[in-house]
């Protein structure tokens, strides 16, 4: 898991240094928002993996439920599967936002030489970014709680589907 989490920072860091220093600001604010989106969705999945019932996808399994056999690997795999979404996947994504914010900060105050607006800015920036995040972590957190199965339900069908398109 480190090999894996060490290689993907490195990647998608790359990545996103290249990308954000050649972003205009506002794209650079689309792109934070974006990895924000997918951290928040990929602890959503990573918790309600972790908080799904086996017995309910054994149950739906048993009857032929369309979603109900990934349902079930990922309930049987929830450890792994919460690693995954909200430490590798999350994190990574919250860490890019923490460096799009700083190539938002270095494109604001490029001309300026004013410390205190240069602070300012920082800080409300970081801010920003950290209250975003965080609110909608919360919010989803406490969604993927009391929704784990139908969340679990949603990503097996997903997956069962797109499996059956590409065997086609």
């Amino acid at each position: 898991m480190l090999i894996t989490t060490l290689c993907l920072s490195i990647a998608f860091g790359f990545l996103t240094q290249v990308a954000f220093s050649n972003l205009g600001i506002i794209y650079a604010v689309i792109t934070i928002l974006f990895f924000i989106f997918v951290s928040t969705l990929f602890d959503m999945i990573g918790i309600a993996a972790a908080s799904s019932d086996l017995q309910f996808f054994k149950d739906l399994k048993s009857k032929n439920i369309e979603g109900s056999s990934t349902g079930l690997i990922i309930c049987k795999n929830c450890e792994k599967v919460c690693s995954f979404c909200a430490d590798v996947v999350g994190d990574i994504c919250s860490t890019l936002c923490g460096a799009g914010g700083a190539c938002v900060i270095i494109s604001i105050t490029k001309n300026t030489e004013n410390l205190k607006l240069i602070t300012l800015i920082s800080v409300l920036t970081t801010a920003l970014i950290a209250g975003i995040t965080i609110f909608f972590k919360a919010l989803m957190k406490e969604y993927a709680v009391k929704q784990s199965n139908k969340i679990v339900l949603k990503l097996g069908k997903i997956y069962e589907r797109t499996l059956k398109k590409q065997k086609k």
